[in-house]
Order: C-alpha cells, then structure tokens, then sequence
C-alpha cells in the first residue's frame, strides 16, 4: 500500500481568515489536513504543521507566506489537483536546490509545498543534542535580571547574587556575572510563533529593539533586541 505525502518539517502560524468555515473545507477537503477543534480554536494539522485561524480584524487576510516542506512534493501536487485545488505548476528553484508549487488559500496567503532534490528527505538518527542554555554576561545581574522580568517576560527560575536563571515559555536564558572568564557580550537567537506581536509586546514595554521585523528570503521573520549589558537577543520566526 503506498503512503500519502507527508509535511516532514515543523510550521506553526496563526492567520487571519474572513471566514473560518471557508476555510476548514479548503484545508481539509483541498490541502488534506486534519481540522481539530481545541477548547473553540480551530487548528489544520499535517504532520508537524499547525495553522490557526483568526477570524478578528487585527490579523490582515492574505498578508501569510507559509512554506511547508514535505517528503512527496509531485504526489501532493498530484492530488491537491485531484481535490479540485489550482496549484501552480511544479518548479525547480536552484538556488535552494529545491521543486516547490504555490498554491493560495481562500483569503489568499500563500502557500509553498517544496521537497528538497539536493538532499532527499530521509529519517535521520535520534537526536544527541536536545537544548541549548544561552549565558549572558553582566556587570549588574541584580539590574538584568528585573529587565528581563518586566520588560522581556520572562519569569525567574532561580536568583543569586552573581546568578539569574530566566524561563519564558520553552526558553531558559542565564545571567551571568561579568569577570574575567566570561567577558565581552553575548548573544542567542530564539525561534518564535509570531514575530510581530512579540515585537509589538516589547517595545510597548520600552524594550531596546533594534528595529521593526524583517523577513529573510530563507525563511525566517525576525527582530533583535539589546539588554542593557548590550547582549543581543534575536527574534526569529520560521516559515515566514
């Protein structure tokens, strides 16, 4: 029995939608997803891809580029074809060594479903590494650590004197004292659901970010902010 194509990489967006009626019966019945109702929110699931909906007016309609990659890009054009779709036709892009369609949903975000020819999708060995636990360096740990609290959100873990342990959501970042072992600034790069409403929530909180969101042609949308020991924390969203 042969497999149906499957969304092998993780996408996790919330997307403005004029009618979310409209748009369960294109995800599910066009695009093949699972629609799941949880607790009243509405979510499209393929694998390890998660799209909401938001129905509100403070999401714009059609403003998503939304990638998902998976593991049979010419089968699942075949058959979103099959399901009455209008996908574009199959194209190799060489500068990401990839055969990608578009297709758009009912409010008109984009959609690109791609497989990579380069390197063909494979299940590779369970992972070894599994987190990472970003230090940074400052004069003040007392100061940096009530920065991060209230103006960053994130909460405390644990606190010493030359010690803050901060938690937000699935991240862990480590204050440290500034000494001769652990000079100069840090930096880390923190992968995000939504780009533009963290950036919305800091500098409404007079976080020092260092511009608006920008998206990359490699897939990330992201914006970086500077504690005030200068450590660099960007932003990313994926898939944008």
């Amino acid at each position: 029995m042969d497999s149906k194509p499957a969304i092998v990489a993780p996408v996790s967006r919330l997307i403005g939608v004029s009618d979310k009626a409209r748009s369960i019966i294109f995800y599910r019945d066009v695009l093949g997803f699972e629609v799941r109702d949880e607790a009243g929110t509405i979510e499209a699931v393929s694998g390890p891809a998660r799209i909401r909906f938001d129905s509100t007016e403070a999401r714009p309609r059609g403003s998503a580029i939304v990638f998902f990659q998976t593991d049979d890009v010419a089968a699942l054009h075949a058959a979103v074809r099959v399901r009455g779709g209008m996908p574009s036709e199959l194209e190799k892009v060489n500068w990401i060594k990839m055969r990608i369609f578009e297709i758009r949903d009912p409010d008109g975000h984009v959609l690109w479903f791609g497989q990579s020819y380069d390197k063909p999708h494979a299940p590779g060995p369970s992972p070894m590494m599994l987190r990472a636990l970003p230090e940074l360096p400052c004069n003040d740990v007392a100061a940096a650590v009530s920065h991060y609290r209230d103006i960053l959100g994130f909460r405390i873990n644990y606190q010493q004197h030359d010690l803050g342990v901060m938690d937000r959501d699935a991240i862990t970042v480590v204050l440290i004292a500034r000494t001769e072992l652990h000079t100069g600034i840090g930096s880390a790069y923190v992968y995000i659901e939504d780009a533009d409403a963290l950036y919305t929530e800091l500098r409404s909180k007079g976080a020092n970010v260092q511009g608006e969101p920008v998206s990359h042609p490699w897939g990330l949308r992201d914006f970086a902010v500077l504690d005030p020991e200068g450590n660099r924390i960007t932003f990313g969203q994926p898939f944008e």
